[in-house]
């Protein structure tokens, strides 16, 4: 069989010059030539423009859906993998990029400076939908089923020793044993640390509660090693969908009185490009219904842990769904 070809990245350098550096630029600059397993072209014509931003699984996420899109017929920039939040987004709303993978959590908070906690993910949804479609027209669709939310987690031996399962679990626990890693930007969030252990009613820098003796604050991904060897703490901020849950054996604690915002992953187009090309709501659902907690943690550890490529992670994933051929 033929080695699938790798399709050369366009640089949007001029359009984007306003942006970091040149303008939003692919993390390796590639993505593999494949097709429909029917043959279909159902996207031929269409000029399309797909970014991401820069962490593991957000060029993921760009990389499956611009090696789909592609081998459903489209024209395919590649510009995922645009550093830090605000390019990717901003390029978006410029007009300069037409597909992006968002989270429903970050449109709420960050892009709309929201403070409701609404648990319900399909509700959260809506009004994130909502929001964006009469203030920027882009259509959130509906989102996967995976959500890359914040969580806590604990070592096996340790949530086996301490018999705990949830939250709620932890803050029954002796004092002694009420010991957290964190990081800066969690601890001092106004969704984050301090106001969770509230929630749960261990109010910090409280000798019944959470001592500030208690907590390590450290960089984010020193929180994982740490929470795996059981010391300093016995639980440790993690995300549910990071490949490290998996591959250090990880328990995540059940959020029990639902405190974290929920941080589903949908794809997010611009309104004339849906309205010109109404296909892609079908093409990008089923992307959508595939994914899972449990699959972006395999993902996203092929490359965090394995260093696979995510160009090439996409495409053997889209090939073994039978997605692609």
């Amino acid at each position: 069989m033929k080695a699938p070809r790798l399709q050369r990245v366009t640089l949007l350098c001029a359009a984007l010059a306003l942006l970091a550096g040149c303008g939003l630029v692919s993390s390796s600059g590639t993505f593999h030539e494949a097709h429909l397993p029917d043959g279909q072209e159902p996207l031929d014509g269409a000029e399309l423009v797909v970014t991401s931003k820069s962490f593991t699984e957000g060029v993921l996420l760009g990389k499956i859906t611009a090696t789909y899109l592609a081998a459903a017929g489209a024209e395919v920039k590649d510009m995922t993998g645009a550093p830090g939040s605000a390019s990717s987004r901003q390029a978006q709303l410029n007009g300069d990029a037409d597909i992006l993978w968002e989270y429903t959590g970050t449109g709420w908070v960050n892009y709309h400076n929201q403070t409701e906690t609404i648990a319900d993910p399909h509700e959260l949804w809506q009004r994130v939908h909502d929001i964006e479609k009469r203030d920027h027209d882009l259509e959130w669709l509906p989102p996967a089923n995976f959500n890359d939310t914040y969580a806590f987690g604990a070592s096996t031996p340790n949530a086996e020793r301490l018999h705990v399962r949830s939250l709620s679990d932890v803050a029954g626990l002796p004092v002694p044993d009420r010991t957290f890693c964190v990081d800066d930007e969690f601890f001092s969030r106004s969704d984050g640390f301090i106001p969770m252990l509230a929630k749960y009613g261990i109010p910090y820098n409280d000798p019944n509660g959470v001592p500030q003796g208690n907590v390590t604050r450290m960089d984010a991904g020193v929180v994982y090693t740490a929470t795996a060897k059981g010391a300093p703490c016995n639980f440790g901020m993690v995300y549910t969908t990071d490949g490290r849950v998996k591959n250090l054996n990880l328990v995540v604690l059940d959020d029990d009185k639902k405190f974290f915002l929920p941080y589903s992953g949908t794809a997010v187009v611009r309104g004339p490009i849906l309205e010109r090309h109404p296909e892609l709501r079908g093409l990008l659902a089923t992307i959508s219904e595939h994914l899972t907690d449990d699959l972006m943690q395999d993902l996203n550890g092929r490359v965090d842990i394995d260093g696979e490529d995510p160009a090439d992670v996409a495409y053997d994933w889209l090939k073994r769904e039978k997605l692609i051929a």
